[in-house]
């Protein structure tokens, strides 16, 4: 046979493996389920393409060694099918803590011996824990989760109801990396989630938002937290926590600033002597406590008085104890309420006319945070600051990460 005639089909076959297995997506999104109220995708095969193009451009990682455990199996050998749409989900009525994914599995033997390998403990009924990561295996399914508490509920959800409704990445995701998605009955608003050099970029328009007044005020401090909302922006927040403190608080505006100190702290605990005489002992450690200041400004400012009262948020020394970190004050003004820390007193800052809030990274945030991993420590280690911004119906958050050699890809 003429070695020419083979190339046309050689390069259509190449061409159509290529396709198959870097750019055709099965867009059905078989879990995620007819209660979620958040959905966030993420595009695999995209990730995958980003993360090659990447690499391609930074030599320096190709020879880099990478001490491996032997005996710890690698994703690829973990059993998990890989998903051409990573789905993760909050149901409706469940803490903000808790989300969840599903995968299905090639392999489940595989998956169980790579959960043995990483230190998974097996609590029993096919369900493993590690840290704040808990896994339920369900016949040829995943489920994965901060919480084990509606492990029960997905099953029936996803895996026993006949008349499951069946999304589409189409919904959700338009040609962006990730996409967040909230869903309020028939209503979806998408924000797309981009993964840039050194930031990560979450919005729902197309728009380009400046916000540089805000930022550029938070470079010149060295504030912890600067925030500003108005009283959509804290209806949309206290959805999270808790709706009926504005509705009932009647808060239309909400302005912050605070800071971070380590101080001393003083344990006070009691103890019996050989001749049984009670004995005080004082331990002193180093904590990490925040200077604040809180202006609350109401449309009814007696009635918001009167329902932090009711709600026994006010002691009889005038501290705010709905706050943990104490001592702190609560003012009354023609407006509404101000909160503030007494240690160290702080001045608020001027208000801009935006709406937004800026945490900064910090050491001693890092310090603080005991119950982190060295792998979340480095990775929160790395970011600068988080920025969330409003105009309108223009949504915009930015998490900027430090300058470094290698793009966030590659770091993370």
């Amino acid at each position: 046979m003429n070695k020419k005639k083979l190339i046309v089909p050689l390069f259509i076959l190449l061409a159509a493996a290529v396709y198959f297995v870097f750019f055709y997506k099965n867009k059905t999104l078989k879990f995620v389920p007819e209660n979620a109220d958040i959905v966030v995708l993420i595009d695999v095969k995209k990730l995958t393409g980003q993360y090659i193009s990447s690499l391609i451009a930074h030599p320096s990682k190709w020879s880099e060694s990478k001490k491996k455990d032997k005996k710890t199996i690698p994703l690829k050998d973990s059993g998990i099918k890989i998903p051409d749409f990573l789905q993760i989900f909050h149901l409706k009525g469940a803490e903000f803590s808790e989300w969840y994914s599903v995968v299905e599995l090639k392999d489940p033997q595989k998956f169980s011996a790579f959960l043995k390998s990483h230190q998974f403990i097996n609590n029993g009924n096919n369900i493993f824990r590690k840290d704040q990561v808990f896994i339920k295996i369900e016949g040829e399914n995943c489920i994965l989760g901060t919480s084990g508490k509606s492990f029960a509920a997905i099953q029936q959800l996803l895996f026993k109801s006949p008349d499951q409704k069946t999304f589409t990445a189409d919904r959700f995701i338009g040609s962006s990396l990730g996409s967040i998605s909230f869903i309020s009955g028939d209503k979806i608003q998408n924000f797309s989630i981009e993964l840039k050099a050194d930031e990560i970029e979450i919005k729902n328009t197309a728009e380009t938002i400046s916000f540089a007044a805000a930022i550029s005020d938070m470079q010149r401090k060295n504030h912890f937290l600067e925030a500003e909302l108005d009283e959509q922006n804290v209806k949309n927040y206290a959805r999270f926590f808790n709706q009926n403190l504005v509705d009932s608080a009647q808060i239309n505006y909400f302005k912050a600033t605070a800071e971070l100190e380590k101080v001393n702290d003083t344990i006070i605990s009691y103890g019996y002597d050989d001749n049984f005489n009670e004995t005080e002992k004082k331990t002193v450690q180093k904590i990490i406590q925040p200077n604040y200041i809180i202006n609350l400004r109401s449309s009814a400012p007696e009635k918001t008085w009167n329902y932090f009262q009711h709600r026994k948020w006010i002691n009889t020394q005038s501290q705010f104890t709905a706050i943990p970190f104490q001592p702190n004050q609560i003012e009354r003004n023609e407006g509404g309420v101000i909160v503030k820390s007494t240690r160290k007193p702080i001045p608020l800052s001027p208000k801009l006319k935006e709406n937004y809030f800026i945490i900064r990274n910090s050491p001693l945030l890092l310090a603080s945070l005991s119950t982190l991993t060295s792998t979340e420590k480095k990775i929160l280690s790395d970011i600068e600051y988080i920025f969330y911004g409003n105009k309108g119906e223009n949504y915009w958050v930015n998490i900027k990460a430090k300058k470094g050699e290698l793009p966030l890809i590659l770091r993370w």
